[in-house]
């Protein structure tokens, strides 16, 4: 696949698809902040409902799920664009359940961005066993001025375009750039952001259903024996169609739904029969 290179960023492009089915939707960058989903939830609470993409060049104080820090890079030496791309998508939702949704987003990028990436419940893009990118969705009331049931939410992302050098981290990171050489953070935007646009619409309207099968195709924890924060253990078996983990452990089926649980593979990755 060959990628041209967009400099610096394609926002009046990203901004031409998408505003005549989302009105009033803009496109921001920042050469620093130290979270744009922090920042839209400052907005938020500061009154501005409008739909925003936000993207930051650097961040300082990144986060992912369960607080987890999240490390971006500043690029390499003599390669366009920052090493890690970095947006937050806010706008006001209405959706029947909001089960699943970081599931359908994980998907929408896989699908935008390459047949070989995997997705790890919940929120985690892979490619060999590594992490490559990872998803926080944060939420809050709209306020009384939009419909009844409609929240404000603030889907963030971060998407290793270089494999960042940071030692220590639980799961081994990898870059874009290994699937794509030569892809700039620019053009990765251009790739993933109308489509992802278009799939939290569809959520909105119809659930996570529509999804679950292909979800499950690229599933990296299936049929893997897996070690669940709670202490629970089993195999992996997809996830259902609002979204839940189901794992056969030795007392049967369970379906994992909790935001508080994590689940990590075992170290052997391997199929065990319970």
């Amino acid at each position: 696949m060959s990628v041209p290179d967009i400099t610096p960023w394609p926002s009046e492009a990203i901004w031409q698809s998408v505003e005549p089915r989302l009105p009033g939707f803009t496109v921001e960058v920042v050469p620093e902040i130290d979270s744009t989903n922090a920042e839209l939830m400052r907005r938020l609470r500061s009154g501005c409902l409008n739909p925003v993409l936000l993207i930051a060049e650097h961040q300082t104080a990144g986060r992912g799920r369960m607080a987890r820090p999240w490390h971006s890079s500043r690029g390499a030496a003599g390669v366009p664009g920052p090493g890690t791309l970095m947006f937050s998508l806010g706008l006001p939702l209405v959706p029947k359940d909001w089960s699943g949704l970081s599931l359908a987003v994980g998907l929408s990028l896989a699908q935008s961005l390459h047949p070989d990436i995997r997705l790890k419940w919940p929120n985690d893009l892979w490619w060999q066993r590594r992490k490559l990118a990872g998803i926080l969705i944060e939420t809050a009331n709209a306020g009384a001025a939009n419909r009844a049931g409609s929240r404000y939410v603030v889907i963030g992302v971060g998407l290793n375009i270089q494999r960042p050098m940071v030692p220590g981290l639980s799961t081994e990171p990898a870059g874009l750039v290994e699937l794509l050489p030569g892809i700039s953070a620019g053009h990765a935007l251009a790739l993933i952001a109308a489509p992802l646009i278009d799939t939290v619409q569809t959520f909105a309207q119809q659930g996570f259903a529509p999804f679950q099968e292909r979800f499950n195709a690229r599933d990296a924890l299936m049929q893997v024996a897996v070690n669940l924060s709670d202490g629970t253990q089993g195999v992996a078996q997809g996830v259902d169609g609002v979204g839940a983990l189901q794992v056969q452990t030795a007392l049967g089926l369970v379906h994992v739904t909790s935001a508080e649980v994590s689940v990590r593979p075992q170290p052997d990755w391997a199929v065990r029969q319970l």
